[in-house]
């Protein structure tokens, strides 16, 4: 196996393993609060204190990764996160099972925090795209499965058995991650983490791309935490194993985060980025009928947009990120990524919860205008053929 074949192989496993970890819980909220008398709100915390810690974890993690090398934290964070996914099951209270779920969250963090720099500096500029899209892939995949797996054992093995099952794939992935992973391909050094955090906050369109991915990012992962109440509930009734097959939408996210490197090189990252946005509030405007066929198909919608938004966002931000503070801007994009998931996620889940589908798919259509308004002032328009790379 040749060493970027291997790059992308560890990569992509990564991926797989800590994105189904991440949000293994979501298919079986409904579960989650039928047991611990919960609302919809309550029960969403069970992904967004793993999201939110992720999003507190991952400009520490990423600032360690400077000192202690990519490939270290990134191995640390797939074992780590495995071991904490066979603990979950074993919990006996519903607080308990938060504070491992956040502890798990930090583990996490490790790889979407640390793997753009990782890729940079081990394949250069010319090498990593392609690596990029097998992880984003990697990464959709792992959101799927994970979602899938849990959503589809629910029903005969409980929430309990459901989350084992997902634990077991990822200890899978993490294995061949551990063992395919190579060591970068130059040492990093320790010094410039503080100069490098202020340069990343310092470029207007790099904040653009940090408001982006926590406005479209809560936006995502709210109408996804709130899915399985609506498809399980009246007046649309389906079992939760029926309703888990919403997260097959997912496998859109990966053809169209590859196909966005094309659709920038045709019309500029900034079309591409305000088109799909706005095809994400569309997607979203189209769940709003009690129509089944409606409503898959506005999942399709917002799904595809979404990950095509998030992976021009993401390349974006790493392609204009200056050589000294490439960890620094991927970490701020992942904690902004990470923080508009949790913050967002149990926002949507309290609105869907206290005023219906309708109000929240409202409130996800004004942050994405956010998005777009922000995209608008703070960046430009510029000339030239643009190449995407990014991270997951």
């Amino acid at each position: 196996m040749t060493s970027t074949r291997r790059v992308k192989t560890a990569v992509a496993a990564a991926g797989i393993s800590s994105f189904a970890l991440l949000y293994a819980p979501q298919p079986v909220l409904p579960q989650l609060a039928a047991q611990y008398h919960l609302d919809p709100g309550g029960a969403a915390l069970a992904v967004s204190v793993a999201t939110g810690a992720l999003a507190i974890a991952v400009l520490p993690i990423a600032a360690l990764s400077e000192v202690v090398g990519r490939r270290p934290v990134i191995l640390t964070s797939v074992i780590a996160s495995v071991v904490i996914g066979l603990l979950l099951p074993l919990m006996p209270t519903y607080p308990a099972l938060l504070v491992l779920r956040a502890l798990q969250g930090v583990a996490i963090a490790g790889f979407p925090g640390v793997a753009a720099a990782y890729l940079a500096e081990r394949l250069g500029r010319a090498g990593v795209a392609a690596a990029v899209g097998a992880m984003i892939a990697g990464n959709t995949i792992g959101g799927m499965l994970g979602r899938l797996a849990s959503g589809f054992t629910a029903g005969p093995l409980g929430w309990r058995g459901a989350l084992f099952v997902v634990a077991a794939v990822g200890a899978v992935c993490s294995a061949v991650t551990v063992v395919a992973l190579p060591p970068g391909r130059r040492a990093v050094r320790a010094g410039g983490v503080g100069r490098g955090l202020l340069t990343a906050l310092s470029k207007p369109v790099l904040l653009a791309q940090y408001a982006v991915a926590l406005l479209a990012m809560g936006s995502f992962v709210a109408l996804y935490n709130a899915a399985g109440f609506r498809l399980t509930g009246e007046p649309l009734g389906l079992s939760p194993a029926v309703a888990s097959l919403v997260f097959l939408a997912y496998a859109t996210g990966s053809v169209s985060s590859a196909a966005a490197g094309r659709l920038v090189a045709l019309v500029g990252r900034r079309r591409a980025l305000v088109g799909a946005l706005l095809l994400t509030a569309v997607g979203a405007v189209l769940t709003l009928p009690d129509s089944l066929p409606l409503v898959i198909a506005g999942f399709l919608v917002l799904t595809c947009a979404f990950f095509a938004a998030h992976a021009v966002a993401n390349g974006w931000a790493a392609a204009d990120a200056p050589e000294g503070a490439r960890g620094q801007v991927g970490g701020m994009y992942t904690a902004t990524y990470y923080l508009g998931s949790s913050v967002g996620g149990a926002a949507g889940a309290w609105v869907y919860g206290h005023a219906g589908w309708g109000w929240l798919v409202g409130v996800v259509v004004v942050w994405l205008g956010v998005a777009v308004a922000v995209v608008g002032v703070g960046t430009r328009v510029r000339s030239g053929r643009l190449e995407l790379v990014g991270a997951g």
